[in-house]
């Protein structure tokens, strides 16, 4: 008789053991899940970061190129001098610059874009900078991603 109460005992016990081993399961299963996902979507936007600035430092370095092939001895001038038919503030160079950041997937709308001629002219040889500061608006709204980058590219006018 002792015998089968313990055996039942047993029984009872194990099933128990089970419940809460179930239970358990699927709280590692939720907690291991949000781990997963959390690190997924923090890869995906760091990657997005990391592609977001390499657009942007070429469009700086697109509207330098632009910039120093249009200085007073082209045909389509882009600087601060009177013959340049595009003068302050200096809309082909920003166009080419939008037009080479559109890749970055981002709203443009944040984005700024500064030339400046250090020599005060577009006459071969000066020196031409272009700054592009921008607001990074992330997908995924993780903390310390809202950051305000700024890239820039400076030349030599060859024409």
């Amino acid at each position: 008789m002792m015998r089968a109460a313990l055996c039942c005992l047993e029984v009872a016990s194990n099933a128990r053991k089970t419940v809460r081993e179930e239970g358990q399961a699927t709280l590692e299963i939720v907690v291991s899940l949000m781990v997963l996902m959390t690190l997924v979507f923090g890869l995906f936007e760091i990657c997005m970061l990391t592609y977001t600035c390499s657009v942007l430092n070429d469009a700086a370095q697109e509207g330098v190129r632009y910039a120093i092939v249009h200085g007073t001895s082209s045909s389509n001038c882009s600087g601060p001098d009177s013959r340049c038919p595009d003068q302050s503030p200096y809309s082909n160079v920003r166009a080419v610059v939008s037009s080479a950041a559109s890749t970055s997937l981002h709203d443009l709308t944040a984005m700024s874009v500064t030339v400046s001629y250090s020599a005060g002219t577009a006459a071969v040889g000066n020196p031409v900078r272009v700054v592009v500061v921008y607001t990074y608006i992330p997908y995924v709204n993780l903390p310390g991603l809202h950051d305000t980058m700024s890239f820039s590219s400076q030349g030599q006018i060859l024409y």
